[in-house]
């Protein structure tokens, strides 16, 4: 960490999509404390552009080349000394730059993990909001944090939520933890017949009640998927079985999660629905600074409500129990399952209610699944995708997904 007197040096990655600008936004809230180091971008050259201008970073990344050559042709056109690299592996240089004091990790899925475990590697303070890191690494991502002494923080609401209910001391977490309860908002569908989301439009999905976020996790949100992510997160953030991880629907997203401890005291983080808090703790753990969140006010608010989840509604949200239950790796092929189903749901190839199809039959497919959670599955009512079902690999890649998608497309 560095002193007050100097700048705390920060890489962003993912600097264009919501948490990348919402982080920026946090930042420029505190001249001097931080100075932007990196920027990445996946495909934005406009938007990245824009940013370097501002912030005017030593280093600027994008995975593909032309798109790098026309930031860079812009840059050094404006007369910027700031450097492009481009390539996936110039986001791990950046990641782990010895210059780098803190790496907010805002890639969107899988395509961030080999960035995350640099940073890692790096005994960097990393700010995870890439879920899919703990998600696709598991075991593997912990232990590269723990061997690379690095400051995991992490940034999602609600894992930000148990992780400030909870001492500093890690080793105390074990002996105080009960179970922890990760609340969910419900999404755009919380009061939606079940039998008419085959109709659900991208526009509809991605239209979320309470937070403005990018258009992969908005549909993550709407199908559920997003918490059954983060349940998996929570798993290897706080070392807790999967019985110890419960979801409750609190559709005004005020109580951002809870901690059960073992004498049934709860523990909650409470504010109002605005990523710049998680944020804003991130950046200067363990003191606090402002935010630009609004205070809640408790005089005006409504009641808070609490109700178990719809499983007709939400059936991709067992999954995560059957996949941390499952093999290893489980929970990697799942990952990539909802990656491909939505892209095919947000590119108009397959229907909404199907990504929960492509999901289940890719994990039917490819590990074997108990009695107990097959039969879950059978009683959401979702069609079994039956190509995935004749399809049994010996070695197990998520190959099945695009068989699950070829059926769904034919429907």
């Amino acid at each position: 960490m560095s002193s007050p007197h100097v700048p705390l040096r920060v890489c962003v990655l993912g600097s264009t999509g919501s948490v990348g600008a919402n982080t920026l936004d946090v930042i420029a809230r505190h001249p001097g404390r931080f100075e932007v180091f990196a920027l990445t971008g996946a495909s934005r050259v406009d938007e990245l552009a824009a940013q370097c201008l501002q912030w005017k970073p030593r280093f600027a990344a994008m995975p593909d080349d032309s798109r790098a050559r026309v930031l860079r042709e812009r840059l050094a056109q404006a007369g910027l000394r700031t450097e492009v690299l481009s390539g996936l592996e110039a986001l791990e240089q950046l990641a782990s730059h010895p210059d780098v004091d803190a790496v907010m990790a805002a890639i969107v899925g899988a395509a961030g993990l080999a960035a995350c475990l640099a940073a890692a590697k790096a005994g960097k303070r990393l700010l995870l909001a890439n879920k899919e890191a703990l998600v696709v690494g598991g075991e593997l991502f912990m232990n590269a944090v723990k061997q690379g002494g690095a400051t995991l923080l992490p940034i999602d609401s609600e894992h930000s939520a148990i992780f400030q209910c909870l001492p500093e001391d890690r080793s105390t977490w074990a002996s105080r933890i009960d179970h922890i309860v990760l609340t969910a908002s419900g999404g755009p569908f919380r009061s939606r017949d079940p039998s008419t989301l085959r109709d659900v439009t991208p526009d509809q999905a991605c239209a979320h009640p309470n937070w403005v976020m990018g258009r992969k996790i908005s549909v993550d949100s709407a199908t559920m998927m997003n918490k059954a992510l983060e349940v998996i997160e929570a798993r290897w953030l706080f070392a807790l079985e999967p019985g110890q991880i419960r979801v409750v629907i609190h559709p005004q997203s005020i109580i951002h999660s809870m901690v059960v401890c073992r004498d049934n005291s709860v523990l909650a983080q409470l504010g109002t629905p605005d990523m710049r808090v998680p944020i804003a703790y991130g950046l200067s753990f363990p003191q606090r600074i402002e935010s630009g969140a609004s205070q809640l006010d408790f005089t005006s608010l409504a009641a808070l409500s609490f109700h178990p989840p719809d499983h007709a509604l939400y059936p991709g949200l067992a999954l995560a129990w059957d996949a941390l239950r499952a093999a290893p790796g489980s929970t990697a092929v799942l990952n990539a399952a909802n990656e491909e189903a939505v892209a095919a749901f947000l590119a108009g190839t397959i229907r909404f209610d199907q990504i929960h199809t492509v999901n289940a039959g890719t994990i039917d497919a490819v590990v074997p699944a108990s009695d107990s959670a097959a039969s879950r599955r059978r009683s959401s009512k979702v069609e079994p995708c039956a190509m995935a079902n004749t399809w049994w690999p010996a070695p197990r890649k998520p190959l099945s997904v695009a068989i699950c998608l070829h059926c769904c497309a034919q429907r």
